[in-house]
């Protein structure tokens, strides 16, 4: 298997605390792999590892096949990132900033420059300084400065902060321009699960530091889990009368409101008819399949009833 980022044992501390601990992570050559997990979990940590931006406090990095380590940064002039808030001189214009960026690197394509402003749909503010830019804007330019040397793996940490719905989609389908017709390798994270469903091949699941899970995103799709959701007036209520009446005990309250149950031998207009003959008001009820949320919240919360 051609691997762009192999991980052994990889950790990281902070006085006593773990902020990583035993990350083996495999990412191939040409996908899109997605970093999952709860604010804090350690996805950002494992990033800043990655791209040299912290140095780890035991286990090994391999980029390209090669060992990644103080003595060998030339292999980050084949990646791009973006991690954290994007951070930039302020009092210059994009174009300038994205020249100094380049200079650095080695680059000089001034056209190469201006098709990674007008891929990032940033292209006619050439002159404008980024001071006068919204957060969505200076988040198109860190993706910009990401891209702009046509690296063979870029690493985005929550690339779609700070951007309206429409944003969102553009960035995705960037995303997949770049991997598709470029063949370029993305890391990626964010809390948005519904957008990572649509873009990544594969993901890893991270939980109080640790990397827990790693999954084809086809393999999860291929578990197809039917389940009733069900909002009602009073969820622990309704909680206890499908089991005590309908002997329902595969279920899960959700987000302290939501039920769903995965025992389906019940239909929802017999669940409907029991619910109403105890005054309880059914707000909501419907047949659903399984998502990628549905995979990561019971990988992290783990099976059983409900919480």
């Amino acid at each position: 298997m051609n691997y762009i980022i192999k991980t052994t044992g990889l950790s990281k501390r902070a006085k006593d605390k773990a902020l990583a601990s035993d990350i083996n992570l495999d990412v191939y050559k040409g996908e899109i792999y997605g970093l999952l997990g709860k604010n804090g979990a350690g996805k950002t940590t494992i990033m800043k590892m990655l791209t040299g931006m912290t140095i780890p406090t035991s286990g090994e990095i391999a980029l390209f096949g090669k060992s990644f380590n103080e003595q060998s940064k030339t292999l980050l002039r084949r990646v791009g990132s973006l991690i954290e808030y994007p951070t930039f001189y302020e009092h210059l214009t994009a174009m300038d900033n994205l020249r100094l960026h380049c200079e650095y690197l080695g680059y000089y394509d001034e056209q190469g420059m201006k098709q990674a402003l007008d891929l990032v749909q940033l292209s006619g503010i050439e002159k404008k300084k980024v001071k006068e830019f919204s957060l969505g804007m200076k988040q198109r330019l860190g993706l910009a400065r990401a891209i702009v040397a046509k690296p063979e793996l870029i690493i985005l940490d929550e690339p779609t902060n700070g951007l309206d719905p429409i944003g969102i989609k553009d960035i995705r389908d960037l995303i997949l321009v770049l991997n598709k017709q470029y063949g370029i390798t993305f890391v990626l994270s964010s809390h948005i699960l519904g957008e990572m469903e649509q873009v990544v091949n594969r993901i890893g699941v991270i939980e109080n530091g640790r990397l827990i899970q790693q999954v084809a995103l086809e393999d999860i799709r291929k578990q197809h889990t039917d389940y009733i959701e069900l909002l009602t007036s009073d969820p622990k209520k309704t909680v206890y009368l499908l089991e005590s009446e309908l002997g329902i005990v595969n279920m899960k309250l959700i987000q302290g409101d939501r039920i769903r149950i995965y025992d389906l031998k019940h239909t929802q207009q017999q669940i409907s008819r029991m619910l109403i003959s105890h005054n309880i008001e059914l707000e909501e009820i419907q047949k659903r399949n399984s998502s990628l949320e549905d995979y990561f919240y019971k990988l992290i919360h783990g099976g059983g009833r409900h919480d």
